[in-house]
């Protein structure tokens, strides 16, 4: 067999950073390069049905090996990598056994992790850990999540004694882009519920996330001579500010935690004459979300009477929803894997998603969807890491789901 790190590693070299300028799916090539490679992969396990379409999704089976009547479930992964780091040539670093202390990612760029920063890195002391060399993102996210499903499909077919129904494996391109779920083909996949393998620390299991739009605003200025700008210039980039400063300072990422929501700008392109913003709005309750979308464009009717009609172009687009409201009716595929993680001596941590996933869009498409854990911290940045046994234990849970759902 091949090891889940050994897959992992192979992966995270290959470039699939998402772009969300482009308007083709994928978003990237890189994505469809390692979308063939995974093909290649799932047919020499003996995986049947693979079929990879033109927009960049992966679906195969994995069928069942007993005749008793068992649900189709889904495993589901995410190919791409965030956009908000370098992907290109990623060099894993390995810490064969990390010594709770400091950690040195690169020594030219004095880039450091400690654990008054990253205190999460104590509890994995005397472990491997996998970790950038400063210059990239890991690609944990989700890329771990691919090596965990594919790693635990090839246990299963090596391991014939553990009973299980057909399997539905799906990978899907953009959704670090919010994109992930808008072409899957859930009547296609065909599996009563699935799990998406992207979350976070050993034991996670979430079945709760933001409700999310995107804003875009573009600001127009009149650009003048500086010497003679008086009542005539008006600055883009000034009015860019005034707008952002109107919104609640105490409600950025930054200062928030649990589920509470947040106003978050990730990309800013500025001129005197044109400037271009675009932020995320979150919150876990529905009323509240709301709520927000309306605070963002009152701050852009404010300005808009301010300094003229038209100065501001803000639109606000919904991306995903809490998916709770869909999965509480069927609260029993949770209730499996947190009894999975149990029979494994892993203690399950239910907690709300700061973010979201496939799974967010595939359950109001039809496709109950939870979350499990990958072992991956820290993701979309040079601090990424994932400790090597917390990856290997989101393969057993994988496995462990598999077996149960054939026990009940």
């Amino acid at each position: 067999m091949t090891s889940v790190k050994e897959r992992f590693l192979k992966y995270v070299k290959i470039d699939t950073k998402s772009n969300t300028e482009a308007t083709g799916c994928p978003s990237t090539p890189g994505q469809f390069v390692f979308a063939r490679q995974l093909v290649e992969e799932m047919r020499t396990l003996g995986l049947e049905d693979i079929n990879l379409d033109e927009n960049g999704y992966i679906m195969a089976t994995l069928p069942a090996n007993t005749s008793k009547k068992i649900p189709v479930i889904g495993f589901i992964a995410h190919m791409d990598t965030s956009p908000e780091m370098n992907g290109e040539g990623v060099n894993p670093q390995i810490i064969p056994s990390y010594d709770g202390g400091e950690i040195v990612l690169n020594k030219e760029l004095n880039l450091k992790m400690t654990p008054d920063i990253f205190p999460e890195l104590k509890k994995y002391t005397g472990q491997e850990l996998i970790t950038t060399d400063g210059n990239t993102l890991l690609g944990a996210d989700d890329k771990a999540g691919v090596a965990a499903i594919l790693t635990a499909v090839e246990y299963l077919i090596k391991h014939p004694e553990i009973q299980h129904g057909k399997i539905r494996v799906g990978f899907t391109p953009d959704e670090e882009i919010s994109r992930g779920a808008d072409l899957f083909d859930v009547a296609k996949f065909g599996a009563e519920y699935a799990y998406t393998v992207d979350g976070g620390e050993v034991g996670e299991l979430e079945y709760e996330t933001f409700n999310a739009a995107q804003g875009v605003v573009i600001v127009n200025g009149k650009n003048v001579h500086p010497g003679v700008a008086k009542n005539k210039m008006l600055n883009s980039i000034q009015v860019s500010m005034e707008f952002n400063a109107m919104l609640p300072v105490s409600e950025r990422p930054e200062f928030t935690e649990g589920v509470e929501g947040f106003f978050h700008i990730m990309h800013m392109e500025a001129s005197v004459e044109l400037t271009k913003m675009i932020y995320i709005i979150r919150d876990h309750n529905r009323a509240i979300f709301e709520e927000r979308k309306v605070v963002f464009l009152s701050a852009a009717d404010f300005l808009n009477k301010k300094y003229g009609a038209g100065t501001l172009d803000v639109r606000v687009k919904d991306t995903y929803y809490n998916m709770r409201e869909k999965i509480e009716p069927v609260f029993h595929i949770v209730e499996l894997a947190s009894d999975a993680m149990k029979s494994l001596g892993i203690t399950p941590i239910i907690v709300p998603v700061r973010g979201g996933t496939d799974g967010s869009r595939l359950s109001y498409m039809g496709l109950p969807c939870p979350n499990l854990f990958t072992g991956g911290l820290y993701a979309h940045g040079r601090y990424e890491c994932i400790p090597t046994r917390s990856l290997e234990k989101a393969v057993d849970v994988v496995v462990k789901i598999a077996e149960m759902t054939a026990q009940k």
